[in-house]
């Protein structure tokens, strides 16, 4: 069964080269599309695994067939007990006794079987760790995104987690406005629009000190 296992991978690995070098002659090859690192059933690891392969398919394997792009998945999963499930997938692909009409169907088995409670805890623990610092309000509102999808936060603990990692001057100017933001996106919003006029006036302030300093210390003229 192993051999008859790889040598199914490596079939499918031929087809997908040909049709990743037939994508590029289309003129797809001038962007650099990044391939999946191996993954080997760690949870934390799936949710990045699965987007990398989505964008690699989209971009680079348009025109495989379904079961051309699951085999191409399939070669980058391996290692420790993730072989065993893989090995099971392969043998029922084989005899036909699962289809998939779309990849997308085929990874989200993948994060069912390998995610689960374990990344949620790991995404929320990420989150609740989360903080703006030295980063711009547009830079912390995309982390902060990325950290709360998959970690089951939504509604007002996600605002309150969201409140809390966003610098204090910031926070305090949105808790002190007479209508206070109500969703999420209303927060995202406000805070980005905030932080960004806090910045331009301090450019702003920067700019006359400078102006300033160079007039003073020009000679002055004689009446």
């Amino acid at each position: 069964m192993q051999a008859q296992i790889q040598a199914l991978l490596a079939k499918g690995a031929g087809r997908v080269g040909e049709e990743t070098q037939r994508e590029e002659r289309r003129g797809g090859g001038g962007v650099e599309i990044a391939k999946p690192q191996i993954f080997d059933g760690t949870p934390a690891k799936v949710g990045r695994f699965i987007s990398v392969c989505k964008l690699y398919i989209r971009m680079r394997m348009r025109g495989e067939s379904v079961e051309g792009q699951v085999q191409w998945i399939l070669s980058y999963v391996q290692g420790g007990s993730v072989d065993v499930w893989k090995e099971n997938i392969m043998e029922e692909l084989e005899l036909g006794e699962i289809e998939y009409e779309l990849a997308e169907e085929f990874l989200i088995g993948l994060k069912k079987e390998f995610g689960g409670e374990e990344e949620e805890s790991v995404k929320a623990a990420e989150l609740r760790k989360l903080e703006q610092g030295r980063r711009t309000m547009e830079e912390f509102v995309q982390e902060f995104k990325r950290a709360a999808r998959g970690s089951r936060y939504e509604g007002r603990p996600l605002v309150e987690e969201f409140k809390r990692g966003m610098n204090g001057g910031i926070r305090r100017k949105l808790m002190e406005a007479e209508n206070l933001p109500v969703s999420i996106e209303q927060w995202y919003k406000r805070a980005m629009a905030l932080d960004r006029n806090w910045r331009e006036s301090r450019r702003e302030k920067e700019r006359l000190r400078g102006k300033k300093k160079m007039e003073g210390g020009a000679p002055k003229q004689e009446q």
